[in-house]
């Protein structure tokens, strides 16, 4: 294949890794390779419950793609509006791109699941733009509260839907975030309730029981209440509905953080592509069935774990090593060699409970609570930083406070 064009769609963990790898591979003359991204940046999707709560400021999430992408890589800033994978051809809001290889990392939606009012009412931590609203938002409220002449109570209650991974950290970082608002606000922090509502019997499905409960231990111990086996019903501007032992309760809130739920960008199915639930089940390459020069990672990506026939979580870790095989498998196209299969190597698990405490399992049989975790979960992501873009951005923009 001489010079072929390569276009790469979305600068998340797999659209932004497989850009990075390609560059240090392929010299000028291998490949043309452009990357689209709507913004000029790309951000951490697994930190951004910190900057919805306020713990940490939104610049240290997002990295300037021109910071990490060189000269070999051209980057248009631009929407993607629809694939073409019969004409290879991508429709962009200002323009088309047409490639001989294609790479899909288009990443995310929030999924609603059909529950009224959801998405007019509720807030997601889906970008950086959401959580920075998230952030505002509860210092609003906190803000109004004593300037108003009828104190409202819900201005002070946090609903938190979901109480998988993004759901608990976000609470872990809530119950960092709440003492030091009410302090800036002069409020009385028994005053404020943070209220995690999972349909799940626990929190953190699928986890081993006994980090679970550290989990809540830890969380309920800072104020944080948890209400299992519940269904949201409802959400409405002031309140919401939920259902649990076939009684329904209303909360009233005016802060309702939706975090149980995601699905593949709606593109993808748009455009044709063979789905599983929206998502491309890809072949052990990662090329999409049908389709054999166009690649499909992260969010959009659906590959079974052959241990219990499930699909694999889409977590920053598995889109990182997909990366790696999509650029490796890219080279081998251009060269005329044979490609490899894609095989997850799981390197463990770890949810922050804010910044001082986390739980884990490594290497899949270390368990770890408390400041061993924290410690690990924040090398984890310097190390991140450290693929990305080397020695300098990890010290720019990494996590160093391991004492907080």
């Amino acid at each position: 294949m001489n010079n072929p064009k390569v276009v790469i769609l979305g600068a998340g963990y797999g659209g932004i890794m497989t850009t990075v790898n390609l560059q240090k591979s392929l010299g000028v003359n291998d490949a043309n390779i452009t990357l689209v991204n709507k913004n000029d940046y790309h951000y951490q999707t697994t930190w951004l419950h910190e900057t919805a709560a306020g713990t940490i400021h939104h610049d240290q999430t997002r990295i300037p793609i021109k910071d990490v992408v060189n000269s070999k890589v051209n980057f248009v800033q631009d929407s993607v509006v629809e694939i073409k994978p019969d004409e290879n051809k991508v429709v962009l809001e200002n323009g088309e791109l047409s490639y001989d290889i294609l790479v899909v990392g288009l990443g995310f939606e929030s999924a609603t699941f059909g529950i009224p009012g959801l998405e007019e009412n509720a807030f997601m931590i889906s970008n950086i733009n959401s959580a920075r609203l998230i952030r505002e938002h509860l210092e609003h409220n906190f803000a109004l509260y004593h300037n108003e002449e009828e104190k409202n109570p819900a201005r002070l209650n946090i609903v938190v839907g979901g109480g998988g991974f993004t759901g608990i950290e976000f609470v872990g970082e809530l119950a960092n975030r709440i003492p030091e608002l009410c302090e800036e606000y002069d409020i009385d922090k028994s005053l404020v309730r943070i209220i995690n509502v999972e349909g799940s019997p626990t929190v953190l499905p699928g986890f081993d029981p006994a980090l679970v409960e550290y989990a809540m231990n830890s969380l309920e111990s800072r104020g944080v209440e948890f209400i299992t086996g519940a269904m949201l019903k409802e959400c409405k501007p002031e309140s919401i509905v939920y259902e649990k032992d076939g009684k329904q309760v209303e909360v009233p809130t005016k802060t309702t953080v939706w975090a149980a739920g995601v699905k593949a960008n709606s593109i993808v199915e748009q455009s044709g592509f063979q789905t599983n639930r929206g998502k491309v089940e890809v072949k052990s390459d990662m090329r999409a069935p049908d389709y054999d020069n166009v690649f499909v990672v992260g969010d959009c990506a659906l590959i079974m774990n052959p241990e219990n026939e499930r699909p694999y979580p889409p977590t920053a870790q598995i889109a990182i090593q997909q990366a790696s095989t999509v650029a490796h498998n890219i080279k081998a196209m251009i060269q005329g060699q044979e490609l490899e299969s894609f095989e997850f190597i799981s390197q463990g698990t770890l949810a922050s409970l804010g910044h001082n405490d986390a739980v884990g399992v490594v290497f899949n049989k270390y368990k770890l609570f408390g400041w061993k975790a924290t410690f690990m979960k924040k090398m984890s992501d310097n190390r991140y930083l450290l693929k990305l873009g080397g020695l300098g951005l990890m010290f720019k923009k990494g996590k160093f406070n391991f004492f907080y």
